[in-house]
């Protein structure tokens, strides 16, 4: 991962292709097998050049013969399929459609050909922009000259080779020294904000029949509506209203011995969590040695968790797991597991009161990208502070509420009630008026944050739309989001979810994993050897013929016996 050539990671393989060989133009995308070998019956094609020769010149055939005639008339088809076909390519390669099909490949993640809303609505406003190209190609804020400026999506592949299902995609990624050198020397500036304190209650008392917790200090909707109202010093909930600092006596509650390095300061973390025994650790894979040595890894993990590691020996007093630093927590404030794991994701400013960057996976991902070239990519390179990426398939929150529903993710009710309140707060169905913004559903499993102030008031806005209502934060986002960027100029990278799915890889749960059945051996023997001896017996007799064989005059039978016998030798 510390090469020096520019590097790609492409496909569900995450191998390393060297970038020339994908955007170098429309010809070398093509790959030989693109084009089959041309194969004909063989008694079509002989009668077929018979009726040439007949046509022809007959000095070709002194000059030639007849196989070797036939021979160059193959030729000459199989070059003129070529060149007709190299010619169709460049053609759809530069035509506008083929951006609206890779837009609708990268948007609907190779589930089907079928566009979806967001695509018809970005090719119409592309269209009546006069926009001629890629709508998805890599947006490079540092200046045309950056290695990945050029980089676009190759086609999609034919219709009958597609895989069903939400797939990965090429990533353009510097290579990890480049990554590191573009880091930038100082913050990024918080518009509005500059100064964020947090409310500190000994004694939260639930005034208002919403939801909310002690934790979160059950902020009134007063208090909730002004929190929207940006300005230069706020003071706002935010978790942890207890106790002298997060961690100590404030509910979730960190051991003495970590405090301290909580407390440290980072350049980069990474952090994910398992709660209720939910997942198995998954270890991070293509890290460089500057990443190990500079990068903490933090797994926060409850009692429940760390029981279970104990008893299957994966976790000693070491408190490490590969890569991972585990944190335990105890006195978790929420009975919901889900719920729990919700404080690290988006509190981790509060956790980590002094880091510039961190990269959140929920604890089912496995990471196997560098976390620099991975920040390099969605923050540095697109001069932004906090990136996430959209759904895969919806980008309406009403739609996703539905799809909860129906998945039994929560209980209807709650997410009817939380739907009813964002509505009548003025959210609407996803629409073209929203542009450029293309969705109000993120696939929240990967927060990728720079630590500021605007930032830090977005997650802890979030979070306590997540301690108030359900915790589907996948419906409460954009809401939070739209509220900041009325009062604001400030934006989310939302980038394609299958940009997300080429530097992460999700596993299976552990109870799904522990009830799956044992992968079944398969068996391949070895072909059986020709009978040589059954044949040798029979060399010496003759083999009755039937039908159209018993002409020993005919050529056709001569031939064909000839054929017969070097096949059976050989």
């Amino acid at each position: 991962m510390t090469g020096g050539s520019l590097g790609l990671r492409a496909g569900s393989y995450g191998s390393l292709l060297n970038i020339k060989n994908v955007i170098a133009g429309g010809e070398r995308l093509l790959h030989s097998k693109s084009f089959g070998s041309v194969r004909k019956n063989p008694i079509i094609m002989l009668s077929g050049s018979r009726e040439k020769e007949r046509s022809l010149p007959s000095i070709w055939y002194r000059y030639l013969g007849r196989r070797k005639f036939s021979m160059l008339l193959l030729v000459a088809f199989a070059v003129l399929v070529f060149v007709l076909g190299s010619f169709v390519v460049n053609k759809e390669s530069n035509s506008p459609n083929v951006d609206q099909r890779i837009g609708t490949m990268s948007m609907a993640h190779y589930i089907n050909a079928n566009r979806n809303e967001a695509s018809r609505i970005l090719g119409r406003r592309n269209r009546q922009k006069g926009g001629d190209g890629n709508r998805f190609q890599a947006s490079v804020s540092k200046g045309a000259n950056h290695p990945c400026a050029n980089f676009t999506f190759p086609p999609p592949p034919p219709p009958h080779l597609r895989r069903i299902g939400p797939r990965p995609c090429p990533v353009c990624y510097l290579p990890v020294d480049q990554a590191i050198a573009s880091m930038p020397s100082s913050p990024s500036e918080s518009p509005v904000l500059h100064n964020l304190t947090y409310v500190h209650d000994e004694n939260p008392i639930k005034t208002e029949p919403h939801g909310g917790s002690d934790f979160g200090g059950y902020p009134s909707l007063k208090q909730r509506n002004d929190s929207f109202d940006i300005k230069q010093s706020m003071v706002v909930h935010c978790g942890f209203v207890k106790g002298s600092k997060p961690g100590h006596q404030t509910g979730f509650d960190f051991d003495e011995s970590d405090l301290a390095g909580l407390q440290q300061f980072h350049e980069i973390i990474v952090a994910s969590a398992i709660f209720g025994n939910y997942d198995l650790i998954q270890q991070p894979r293509n890290i460089s040695e500057e990443a190990k040595r500079n990068v903490p890894f933090y797994m926060f993990i409850d009692e429940e968790t760390e029981a279970y590691m104990k008893n299957r020996s994966m976790l000693d007093s070491s408190k490490r797991v590969g890569l991972w630093r585990i944190i335990v927590i105890h006195n978790v404030p929420y009975s919901d597991a889900r719920r729990n794991g919700k404080v690290p994701k988006l509190l981790l400013h509060r956790i980590f009161p002094n880091i510039r960057y961190s990269i959140w996976i929920d604890g089912k991902l496995q990471l196997v990208v560098d976390p620099y070239q991975i920040l390099e990519r969605f923050l540095w390179r697109q001069n932004a502070n906090f990136a996430i990426s959209r759904h895969y398939r919806r980008f309406d929150v009403f739609v996703e509420a539905e799809a909860n529903k129906a998945a039994g993710k929560y209980d209807n009710s709650s997410i009817d009630a939380q739907v009813d309140f964002y509505r009548t707060e003025g959210l609407t169905p996803y629409s073209e008026a929203k542009l450029p913004i293309i969705s109000d559903v993120p696939e929240g499993c990967v927060l990728i944050k720079e630590h500021i102030p605007i930032t830090n008031l977005f997650t802890c806005l979030w979070f306590n739309e997540v301690d108030r209502f359900t915790s589907r934060d996948q419906l409460s986002f954009g809401i939070v989001r739209d509220k900041i960027m009325a009062k604001v100029d400030w934006h989310i990278n939302m980038f394609l979810d299958c940009e997300r799915r080429n530097f992460v890889i999700q596993a299976y749960h552990r109870d799904l994993l522990e009830h799956m059945p044992p992968p079944v051996a398969v068996i391949r023997h070895p072909p059986a050897l020709p009978n040589i001896i059954t044949r040798e017996r029979n060399q010496g007799k003759k083999i009755p013929r039937h039908g159209k064989d018993r002409r020993s005059g005919s050529r056709h039978h001569h031939k064909a016996s000839a054929g017969n016998r070097e096949s059976n030798f050989f």
